[in-house]
């Protein structure tokens, strides 16, 4: 790609606290509380350049008093990513995600999906968190609405509309978004309908079932994928190494960022992985490349990758290096 020799001369410039910053992910705080942390000092990180995407900014005078900091005020001038949940329309409202899936009318569901990314673009909004797309089958689950049902060959066929829809032929266009495939994976499979629950599933099903619609976004273009809440076979997603880094990146050859949810990392502890500093590496260290909200990266990875981590407890033994490797790739994936 011709972007790639101007971003490995960006990256060469750049401190480690730079790059770690472009793996910080918050909220503008201009939505409602959800109990979770608030984020601090946007603009204070955007002039130290220790933030690399904000969510939740519900104007465009917002957006573009952001976007001057980040690029006229920090040292190296990056400009923020703004990302939006965009499920089922923008300021055109369609019906919910099921609906429009049970339709079974892709071509319809694409324009949808245009309408959504010429509107929330118009916005300076670049990234959405949709489509969608866990394949949900136990109608006590609380988000069946937001997903396209329990069919996996429908979910796929959803995810890829919406992924081209959204995406348009060419991200380069001024009405285009990056989508994002939520939430990964097997969200909807949670044991008795209960939201973050593990989910206990056997390899052939979890792949052909819930990861299905996965690798249809994915190979429909997806620019970006979010980690979901819950556990699979016990292990937590957000520190599932071997389904981001292993199934999605290197079966799927998914290239693009991989996000976490909201306070996903920091949600790690209470899973039993271990203190900040555990939870942060094996978060970073299984792929996921955007920390939303907790900022562990930010606090804890720059010792990490000076000095190296070692948790038996965790499972952990990473070098400085190998630390400091996984950094680079999740900001090149960024910029």
């Amino acid at each position: 790609m011709a972007a790639e020799p101007f971003i490995e001369s960006l990256l060469q410039r750049m401190t480690l606290s730079e790059k770690i910053g472009q793996l910080n992910l918050l909220s503008a705080g201009e939505g409602p509380d959800t109990g979770s942390p608030h984020s601090r000092d946007i603009r204070g990180r955007l002039e130290a350049g220790t933030l690399g995407a904000i969510f939740g900014v519900k104007s465009v005078r917002s957006v573009r008093a952001w976007q001057e900091i980040a690029v006229r005020r920090s040292r190296l001038g990056i400009p923020l990513l703004f990302a939006e949940d965009v499920i089922h329309g923008h300021r055109t409202v369609f019906p919910l995600p099921i609906a429009l899936a049970s339709s079974w009318d892709m071509d319809l569901i694409r324009a949808t999906a245009r309408v959504a990314a010429r509107e929330a673009s118009a916005e300076g909004i670049n990234q959405v968190y949709a489509p969608m797309v866990d394949v949900a089958r136990d109608a006590r689950w609380g988000r069946i609405a937001e997903s396209p049902g329990e069919d996996p060959f429908l979910a796929a066929r959803y995810a890829e509309a919406m992924v081209r829809g959204l995406q348009g032929d060419d991200l380069r266009a001024e009405d285009t978004v990056i989508a994002c495939l939520k939430h990964f994976v097997a969200y909807g499979a949670a044991a008795g309908g209960r939201d973050y629950d593990n989910a206990s599933l056997a390899p052939d099903e979890l792949i052909a079932i819930y990861a299905e619609p996965f690798r249809a976004g994915v190979a429909a273009g997806a620019g970006s994928v979010m980690a979901a809440f819950n556990a699979v076979n016990k292990r937590p997603m957000h520190a599932h190494r071997g389904l981001i880094d292993g199934w999605l990146r290197r079966h799927c050859g998914f290239e693009g960022v991989v996000v976490a949810d909201y306070t996903g990392v920091r949600e790690l502890i209470a899973h039993g992985l271990g203190d900040r500093a555990a939870v942060a590496a094996l978060a970073l260290m299984a792929g996921v490349d955007m920390d939303m909200i907790g900022e562990d990266y930010l606090a804890c990875l720059p010792d990490i990758a000076e000095h190296g981590l070692r948790r038996p407890e965790s499972g952990l033994d990473v070098s400085a290096g190998e630390i400091a490797e996984a950094i680079d790739r999740s900001c090149r994936r960024v910029l």
